[in-house]
């Protein structure tokens, strides 16, 4: 296994696409229930790439075998310097490292581009991503109890946030965000 990062091209948004729609349909990482489709991924590669953020592929050779991005937390302006990440691996390729060489790769990636901080919102408060975050220096900061339902059960959200960069001890660089 020959694992490379490199930024996400539209030409991905197949692999991508197929990545996402296995979790939406077989897991509750994610509330979706319908799997976006190709041509809504490309527009989400766009939208991301065109504003600067990290759109993110892990590969195997010339396979893609997961993808991460951030975006703005929200889309207030005193937000710019917040991102939250979404962060997913081919369900037959997990627990093999992919998850946490995309993971590192994005938060030098979003602290590169001026985010301050990163938010992983966790549907179903999942082990696996609570572990990888975890790992990589993320902290707990809130579980919202009961906030989904998929699967046939509610789901908690789990909250864990780590600081890039200067954090919050100094002020972001001037950038015109503000």
């Amino acid at each position: 296994m020959t694992l490379s990062v490199r930024s996400a091209t539209i030409g991905d948004a197949e692999a991508i696409a197929a990545i996402y729609a296995h979790h939406v349909l077989n897991g509750t990482a994610t509330y979706e229930v319908m799997p976006p489709t190709e041509a809504e991924t490309v527009e989400k590669i766009r939208m991301v790439s065109e504003r600067g953020w990290p759109f993110l592929v892990s590969c195997d050779g010339s396979a893609v075998v997961g993808y991460a991005y951030a975006t703005q937390f929200r889309d207030r302006p005193a937000y710019a310097y917040a991102c939250e990440n979404s962060i997913y691996v081919a369900h037959d390729r997990r627990g093999g490292g992919i998850g946490k060489l995309l993971l590192k790769a994005l938060l030098q990636a979003a602290e590169a581009y001026g985010f301050r901080q990163m938010v992983a919102v966790i549907g179903g408060g999942e082990p696996g991503s609570v572990a990888l975050h975890e790992a990589c220096g993320f902290e707990h900061v809130g579980r919202l109890t009961g906030m989904g339902w998929k699967a046939g059960r509610w789901l908690d959200t789990v909250y864990m946030q780590i600081a890039l960069g200067g954090g919050t001890a100094t002020a972001p660089v001037a950038s015109g965000k503000d």
